[in-house]
């Protein structure tokens, strides 16, 4: 799997495979892949990807997050939020930049923050078909409904 904007820094030094659940709080560095599950809070600096059988509930706190699989709570990320086709994600959202690909669900809030190295310019990417995004006042969101 390719991700979008790969640092060199992107070693995996974490995997929780299917089958594995997690209850409490997790934190690493660099890039870690949930394809089990995880209850709690998750916390880095890194990459945090969620696999197509990954599942989290909870608060996640990380640097950049690739959710293939599912999501439940919030997720703040200092960089980059990329929602994939497949995934479903029930959160409330805050950072600088937002994919959403078509076919991918999304139910929540969405703040876009200018926190973090680097985000200068907040950058929606809404593709998915009933995409509804929140936006503070005062800001704008580039997202379009297709059609």
């Amino acid at each position: 799997m390719k991700l979008r904007g790969e640092s060199a820094r992107g070693d995996l030094n974490g995997f929780l495979d299917a089958g594995s659940h997690i209850q409490g709080d997790l934190h690493f560095e660099d890039t870690f892949r949930v394809d089990g599950r995880i209850t709690g809070k998750v916390v880095s600096d890194g990459d945090l990807v969620v696999g197509e059988h990954g599942e989290i509930e909870g608060e996640i706190r990380v640097g950049r997050v690739f959710v293939l699989g599912r999501v439940r709570g919030s997720i703040k990320a200092i960089r980059r939020i990329e929602i994939t086709a497949g995934s479903k994600v029930h959160a409330s959202l805050a950072t600088p930049s937002l994919v959403i690909e078509d076919g991918a669900f999304f139910e929540g809030s969405c703040a876009m923050t200018r926190e973090g190295a680097g985000a200068a310019a907040s950058d929606v990417t809404a593709a998915g078909a009933g995409v509804v995004a929140q936006m503070p006042l005062g800001q704008e969101s580039t997202a379009r409904k297709p059609g």
